[in-house]
């Protein structure tokens, strides 16, 4: 299609079009948006009411999807879509249509499309923005080849609660950590191809009792400091949209909550792109009580800001006869086509070609992709512990068993939403430990020891003898894929079935065991930890994690991943997060009558941030550059890190922050900066860590943004654990309105 083909393009408007590679890149931004913003007034301005509501339908691939509506402008974008020949068909379709407005094609494109990569809490252990966003766009590469070119995620949700299946698909429990990789993963799905929805707006991942879907709880000041900075970090990065959550907030469904999607989404951070209900949203304001009907569901959600029915079908069927009877001014229908043609603008989908209908996504994995995938994993796994230097495995071992279901599970290692990943595409633990072994010479047994869900153990009997034949175990266990992800929250979290009490059978024979756990969230290890000496977690690690999971065994490649939540002893405690409020009555031991459980320690069992090497890191001169702050100014540490092992790694260096004193109760530690760094054995590097000042406050409920005069104490080291090394001075107390905001929460972060 040519750009004078483009309904409503006037001569004019191409003429602004044309003229923008030849302005400053300023003046060619904003000459490029008043091009945009003509063509989607021409366009709409040609369009019935019925044409209006029809791009505000979202429908999935199978029914209730009627192929004619998309050549009748009864549908703006479509889901599920996954192969170039559908693809074609629904945009052959777009061309018989009165007005020819391209489609958006939607799909879940959480972890990568054919090729697999580490679910999004695997990828954040790696603690890397340039990891998430070369993973995005691999995974944005594969899915724009056969025609999709939209995405919902990143999933933005923080979550500090591990019983919450969905914990697996977001970032973990800190915001800092979570805006930086938000931002990360909207660019690199953007680089690859495709536009991100920003999901799920906003405070799903704190639901009550860990519940899915289940309503929640926060202050609208908490809101603002821990949820809502890594949606914020999308608008940033250029998100093209947003997903509106299940849940109800504070009493008000998401779907129907103005202040989310008006207030601060729109008038406060200046979002101009559009939103959608999650998958039948809309119909689900009548389950939570705020709609009779499908017509005041339908009312209430595109008043409040929800531009587009997922699967819902009631704009469709009801916001013609709401404006027809005055209930929906036709003012609001316009804001939101005109946010969907922006959009699609935007993408260039009017002057882009039809995708080629040969392309087949069995193009994938290919070598490249695989590689890729195998660096990215590795850099995910995080070493627990490591008792006695168990791994990396010996090279005097001369057998191996390897024991457990999840050692052979091709589906499983790829998790939960694996878009169009093939089992028979991954390599499996045991297959990635056996061809290493092979080319060292050394024997692998493999006994599966118990069933998937490991409710039987007769095979347990012949994993043992395999155990006590070889010189090394390797346990793989944890959560199949089925307990993890949406709608499987879980309500106990030691490992399921009868694992422990296999493992404490393996640690009784006497060899070496190195657990590796597979799983999208902690699991309560309870025995386990005391009797296993080292415990690897590689989460789903993906296609390649046969390989990836190898490399680390053997010590190829030395584990470099640290925890993106905290991981708890015992169920009970969480939620549970490294950042949390003072106590009136801090821990003492031996007093009862403080912050503590009388049975169980009320520590983690691994804190946030954490992660183990096969070598050592020593932090020494910690320097802060300027004890008086004021603003506009950054507090910089810079401190000095050294390999003392005998093997090249990585480090994450970690800088936190306390406010003591303030006008409202501070978290104990806030994680402010981060960088991840390579040193070779022996190496000695300076890092730099940078925080302006403008990030070392809090919100008030309004949104007002505080920065007060005052100590701020500062620790850094490798994990929330990081020792003190002084204190700066803020002078003078500050606010900045909500719609004025000028610090960005991942100022501090390495890219």
């Amino acid at each position: 299609m040519r750009l004078s083909d483009v309904p409503g393009l006037t001569q004019l408007a191409l003429a602004l079009v044309l003229t923008v590679s030849f302005l400053p890149m300023a003046g060619a931004q904003e000459l490029q948006d008043q091009a945009i913003e003509r063509r989607v007034n021409e366009l709409l301005g040609q369009m019935t009411l019925e044409e209006k509501v029809g791009q505000l339908n979202l429908v999935s691939h199978g029914p209730p999807l009627r192929w004619e509506d998309i050549s009748e402008g009864k549908a703006g974008a479509v889901l599920n879509f996954n192969s170039a020949q559908d693809v074609a068909r629904a945009q052959a379709l777009v061309r018989q249509s009165r007005l020819k407005i391209p489609l958006l094609f939607g799909l879940d494109v959480l972890h990568g499309f054919r090729t697999q990569f580490p679910l999004p809490l695997g990828e954040a252990a790696a603690f890397s923005p340039r990891v998430s966003r070369f993973a995005s766009e691999r995974a944005a590469r594969e899915a724009s080849y056969v025609g999709v070119n939209w995405t919902f995620a990143p999933m933005a949700d923080l979550s500090r609660d591990s019983r919450w299946g969905r914990i697996v698909e977001g970032f973990g429990e800190d915001p800092t950590l979570g805006a930086a990789l938000t931002a990360a993963r909207v660019e690199g799905f953007r680089k690859g191809g495709l536009a991100a929805a920003a999901k799920h707006f906003a405070g799903y991942g704190a639901p009550q009792g860990g519940r899915d879907y289940d309503t929640t709880y926060i202050p609208r000041a908490e809101m603002y400091d821990t949820y809502l900075p890594p949606f914020r970090a999308a608008v940033e990065a250029g998100t093209a949209s947003f997903m509106a959550a299940f849940n109800a907030l504070n009493g008000e469904p998401s779907t129907a909550n103005p202040w989310l999607l008006t207030d601060v989404l729109r008038t406060q951070w200046g979002f101009d792109g559009f939103v959608t209900s999650d998958w039948v949203g809309i119909g689900e304001l009548i389950n939570h009580g705020i709609a009779a009907d499908g017509a005041e569901a339908a009312r209430k959600a595109i008043l409040a800001g929800v531009d587009m029915d997922m699967m819902g079908q009631l704009y469709i069927k009801h916001l013609p006869d709401e404006v027809r009877a005055g209930r929906v001014p036709e003012s609001v229908i316009d804001e939101s086509v005109r946010r969907v043609l922006r959009t699609k603008f935007r993408l260039g989908l009017f002057d882009r070609p039809d995708i080629d209908s040969s392309r087949v996504d069995s193009e994938f994995p290919s070598r490249e992709a695989r590689q890729a995938a195998r660096e990215v994993a590795r850099e995910t796994f995080v070493l627990l512990q490591n008792r006695d230097d168990v791994l990396p495995i010996p090279s005097k071992v001369r057998s191996i068993a390897v024991v457990g279901p999840l050692a052979d599970a091709a589906q499983d290692q790829m998790g939960p939403h694996a878009a169009r990943g093939h089992k028979e595409d991954s390599v499996t633990i045991l297959e990635g430990i056996r061809h290493h072994a092979q080319n060292a010479g050394i024997a692998v047994r493999h006994a599966p020891a118990c069933d998937l869900f490991c409710r039987n153990t007769d095979a347990l009997p012949a994993a043992l003898e395999a155990a006590r034949q070889s010189d090394f175990v390797i346990a793989v266990f944890g959560e199949p894929q089925e307990l993890s992800g949406e709608a499987a929250s879980r309500a106990h979290l030691e490992l399921n079935g009868k694992q422990i009490e296999v493992l404490e059978e393996l640690a009784k024979t006497g060899k070496p065991v190195a657990l590796v756990i597979m799983g999208g969230r902690p699991q309560v290890l309870g025995p386990v930890a005391d009797r296993i000496p080292s415990i690897l977690m590689v989460w789903y690690p993906g296609t390649e994690a046969g390989p990836a999971v190898a490399d680390v065994l053997f010590g190829d490649v030395n584990p470099s991943g640290k925890l993106p939540l905290t991981w708890p002893r015992a169920t009970g405690q969480l939620p549970f997060y490294y950042n949390r409020l003072p106590s009136s009555r801090p821990t003492l031991p031996n007093n009862r009558f403080t912050l503590n459980y009388i049975d169980e320690a009320i520590t983690p069992l691994y804190p946030f941030g954490w992660g183990l090497s096969y070598t050592h890191f020593a932090y020494s001169d910690a320097k802060i550059a300027t004890q008086q702050l004021d603003e506009g100014q950054a507090l910089e540490v810079s401190v000095t890190v050294k390999n003392t092992g005998a093997r090249d790694g990585q480090e994450v260096v970690q800088l936190y922050t306390r406010d003591p004193v303030a006008s409202r109760s501070r978290p104990l530690r806030e994680l402010k900066a981060f960088e991840k760094i390579a040193l070779k054995a022996g190496e000695t590097k300076q890092v730099t860590l940078r925080v302006p000042v403008e990030s070392l406050g809090f919100h008030l409920d309004d949104g007002t943004y505080t920065v007060e005069a005052g100590t701020i104490q500062v620790f850094v080291g490798g994990s929330s654990l990081a020792e003190s090394v002084g204190e700066a001075e803020i002078t003078k107390t500050f606010r900045i309105p909500p719609m004025e905001r000028r610090a960005s929460v991942s100022t501090g972060v390495a890219q």
